[in-house]
């Protein structure tokens, strides 16, 4: 069986994007989940309210009763001024960062985006990894 030739990598921002390719790829799959919602918990997150963001999307899914979504909390992703942050990802689709979160608007992204894979984009401030 001959080869398949391997993908040309010109620049590092190619080598970045297959690595962001194939670790969205697996890191889903892999462990059974469908979709994984990560609250950003770094200490501007927390100051700006990412505790109760944390606690609403939990409600969510504890309400959902829903097993193949994994909640996890990160740290800070850099944008401080726009925090509290959350960011959804879902199979075969690249993951939305949202920002300037409150209660609400985490219940109403975990509900669209998390339960039913639409993105909303009024929420949003970026597409891919932080």
């Amino acid at each position: 069986m001959a080869n398949a030739e391997p993908a040309r990598i010109r620049s590092l921002k190619d080598l970045q994007a297959i690595k962001e390719k194939v670790l969205h790829e697996t890191s889903l799959r892999e462990d059974g989940f469908k979709t994984c919602v990560t609250v950003h918990m770094g200490t501007c997150g927390i100051a700006a309210g990412a505790r109760d963001v944390m606690s609403a999307v939990m409600d969510e899914l504890a309400a959902s009763k829903r097993r193949d979504i994994r909640l996890t909390t990160s740290g800070c992703i850099g944008v401080c001024a726009q925090e509290p942050c959350m960011t959804v990802e879902t199979l075969k689709q690249q993951p939305v960062i949202y920002a300037k979160l409150d209660p609400a608007k985490a219940r109403l992204i975990f509900r669209e985006h998390a339960l039913n894979g639409k993105a909303l984009s009024q929420f949003a401030i970026g597409r891919g990894t932080e």
